[in-house]
Formats: structure tokens, C-alpha cells, sequence
């Protein structure tokens, strides 16, 4: 039965900021003119695609996008894909950084929100919705935000459950007993508390924040004073607050979506390293995925792009063999082995082999050319008999190398045979 909304609140009392300005160095050479929330993700998506769709579909449409870094293709994105009916006062809009508060850019997460304070005398919303624009999820934020309301808190943390051995990549939530306040953040430690229930787990927060209004105009002014803050949410302002008493956290194992079923519910991935990115693709082209793109009840939005249907034909000597694979729009398949892999918008395989790699927008790979785990950036052409990703040291020579020895190509990359 779908989640139903109770009275508490009404649409026009929250304003949702998604944080949209990360530089993404780790996605090198993915992000090298594009910043992380536009990478392409799963065959036709932008990942900050995910929580713009969680936002949407929760009914919350007054939506800015915070951006700074290399923002061009962002904002083009969000202009041609987001366009919100006007009649009801919904948007999506970006805002660039403008130096409100001096002649700086933003300097850090919670810099960026103090930055734009102006946004909540122009909204006048009671609760704010702070999001990521980078990971991979569904979460329906009406329930979060019931929560946040239930418990009269200053803030509120969404957190999952992961394994110990990455305490040291996420801020850690401490729990207090009997009571949905946290005692301590921990930030990147990997000595941060154990879960009483489950002593292999830490809960780590999602990176996803809703404050109340009030709250949020005075921590985030204190913050801009304390000239030894290095103005981050998680490492600043969640300390902060749990200090205060006032910060608790949301179990995203409580969160419902319309149409997920047991098995692929509750899956969040960060997807800023070069593996988790691909990681995160594999998790798509499994026959079972753990996250699925079909859930029609709560979809993922992204841009709409008129291109033909796929097609997959056999070649002068051999058939096309695809097998648990994402095919896009306008792809064309000739006498090729396809295995494992997402094939994006325009893609075209010519009698080669594609194993365990992510092929973005444009990509052409021909005769007798062969790709193993690789993730191959929009326009770029491999020509015949080229074999990439399984030589590692011929590949290093000319490519990105994951440390889980991912092949990254860069856009427009210019290979030679």
C-alpha cells in the first residue's frame, strides 16, 4: 500500500537543497570537465538524477541544486530534464556559487548551505531538506521527515549499515540507548563504536540531512564565525549539534518505497571511487539485481532523448550473443558478445567482445576489438584489434587503473592500435 502522507506538514513549509558542487577527484578521469553529480550512470542517468527523483516522487518540488565546480553540463541538465509545472510554484533550479558572503567560493558543504541563506528568507520553510547529489538510492523523504518531526529534533541523519572495514570512509553514528539521538559522530574513524546487534556493523550516515528552519539559520551562522571549522556538514555541523543535544538519526531500514520488493530494498551506494562506480553497475546487470531501475512506482527521472530502439542483429560470421546486460536507446549490437555490461545511448559494437564494462554515450568499439572491465567515457572510438583491460601494465601506460583494476578511458580519448 503506498505511504501515505499525515497532516503535519504541508509541501510549501519545506525547501530541499541538494549539495551539487563536489569535484569528485577520486572519479578521475570521469570527472575531468564534468563535476560528479553529472556523471553518467546506468546507461542513460546523471547521478544526481537519484535524488532529485526521491525528492520529486516524495511530493517535495521546491528543489535548488547548490553548484560550483565545472558545473556546465549540470546545469544544462537540470534546465533540458527538470522542469517542474510553474502553475503549482514547483521548481528545480541551480544556483551557482555568488559570493554572498565575500569576495570566496564556497570553502566547504556547510560554507555552501550559510552561503545561501538568502534561499530560506525567500521560502520561509519550516524544515530543510539537505540531500547529496551523488549516490545511488530510493528513499522516500516523507517518512524521514515524519521522523524528524516526531522527535522534535534540530537535525536528523539518515544511516545504513555497513560493514566495519569502511567506518573509516563515512561519518559513523553513535547511538544513544533507547532513544533515536545520537550520543557521538564519529568522522572517518575506523575505530568508531560497533553496533550493540551486529558487531561487525557501524551505522554511517547517508549524507542526507533534514534540519528545522530555526536550527538551521543559527548553526549554520555559528559555524561561519568559528574560523577553526573547516565548514563541513559531517565533519562540523552534525558534531556540533550532537553536542547540543539536539541531532538524531534515521533508520533507513524503516523507510518503505511503493514497489520495491524484499532483495533490493534499502541498497545505497556512494559511488565516488572509480571501483564503486563500477561496482555499482555490476549490481545493476545482475539476472537478480540488488538495485533495480524498473520500479514504475517510484521511478528515477532523468532527460528524454528521441533516439531509436535498440537493435541487435548477427554478423557475416558469428551471432550477437548479449547476456545480463543494460542496452540503451539507439544501441546497435552487430555480431558481438555482450556480457555483463551497460551499453548507453548511441553505443555501437561491431563484431567485438565487451565483457564487465560500462560503455557511456557515443562509444563505438570495432571489428575484432575486445573490452574487460573498463569504464569507456561518451565519443570515444576503439578501433579493430584493439584489446584493453587485460594487460595491466600495457594498460597503465596509457589509461586510468582503479586500484581494483578498473580500465578507465577519459572522454574523446584518442586510442591508437
Amino acid at each position: 500500500m503506498p505511504y501515505m502522507q499525515t497532516p503535519s506538514y504541508g509541501r510549501r513549509a519545506v525547501l530541499s537543497m541538494v549539495l551539487a558542487g563536489g569535484e569528485g577527484k577520486r572519479l578521475m578521469p570521469l570527472t575531468a570537465d564534468r563535476s560528479k553529480p553529472a556523471v553518467p550512470f546506468g546507461g542513460k542517468y546523471r547521478l544526481i538524477d537519484f535524488a532529485i527523483s526521491n525528492l520529486v516522487n516524495g511530493g517535495f518540488r521546491h528543489i535548488v541544486v547548490l553548484t560550483q565546480y565545472k558545473s556546465h553540463s549540470l546545469d544544462v541538465h537540470i534546465s533540458q530534464t527538470w522542469q517542474l509545472s510553474t502553475i503549482l510554484g514547483n521548481y528545480v533550479t541551480t544556483v551557482p556559487a555568488q559570493m554572498r558572503q565575500g569576495p570566496r567560493w564556497f570553502i566547504g558543504s556547510a560554507d555552501a548551505l550559510f552561503q545561501n541563506m538568502n534561499l530560506l528568507d525567500d521560502a520561509q520553510p519550516e524544515h530543510i531538506i539537505v540531500f547529496g547529489a551523488d549516490h545511488i538510492y530510493r528513499l522516500d523523504p516523507r517518512q524521514m521527515l515524519d521522523a524528524h518531526i516526531a522527535s522534535g529534533a534540530g537535525v536528523t541523519v539518515a544511516g545504513i549499515r555497513v560493514h566495519e572495514d569502511q567506518a573509516a570512509a563515512f561519518g559513523v553514528i553513535e547511538q544513544a540507548p533507547n532513544s533515536t539521538k545520537i550520543a557521538a559522530f564519529h568522522e572517518k574513524n575506523p575505530d568508531a563504536p560497533r553496533l550493540a546487534d551486529a558487531p561487525d556493523q557501524v551505522l554511517a550516515s547517508m549524507g542526507n540531512y533534514i534540519f528545522s528552519a530555526e536550527a538551521f539559520r543559527r548553526i549554520m551562522s555559528e559555524d561561519a564565525a568559528n574560523e577553526d571549522s573547516k565548514h563541513d556538514v559531517g565533519g562540523d555541523i552534525i558534531p556540533a549539534m550532537v553536542s547540543n543535544g539536539e541531532a538524531h538519526y534515521y533508520d533507513y531500514r524503516t523507510n518503505h518505497v511503493p514497489g520495491e520488493h524484499a532483495g533490493e530494498d534499502h541498497y545505497w551506494r556512494d559511488v565516488g571511487t572509480l571501483d564503486s562506480y563500477y561496482e555499482a553497475h555490476m549490481d545493476l546487470v545482475a539476472p537478480l539485481p540488488v538495485f533495480s531501475l524498473y520500479n514504475d512506482q517510484w521511478p528515477i527521472y532523468t532527460q528524454s532523448i528521441t533516439q531509436p530502439p535498440a537493435k541487435i542483429a548477427d554478423g557475416p560470421t558469428a551471432p550477437s550473443h548479449v547476456s545480463n546486460s543494460i542496452v540503451g536507446d539507439g544501441v546497435i549490437v552487430h555480431g558481438s558478445a555482450i556480457h555483463e555490461s551497460v551499453l548507453s545511448r548511441g553505443v555501437v559494437v561491431d563484431q567485438a567482445h565487451v565483457s564487465r564494462s560500462v560503455l557511456m554515450d557515443g562509444v563505438r568499439v570495432e571489428p575484432g576489438a575486445r573490452l574487460m572491465n573498463c569504464i569507456v567515457d561518451k565519443n570515444v572510438v576503439v578501433p579493430s584489434g584493439v584489446s584493453i583491460g587485460y594487460d595491466p601494465v600495457a594498460d597503465a601506460d596509457k589509461y586510468t587503473i582503479s586500484e581494483g583494476g578498473v580500465v578507465a578511458i577519459a572522454k574523446g580519448t584518442v586510442i591508437t592500435p
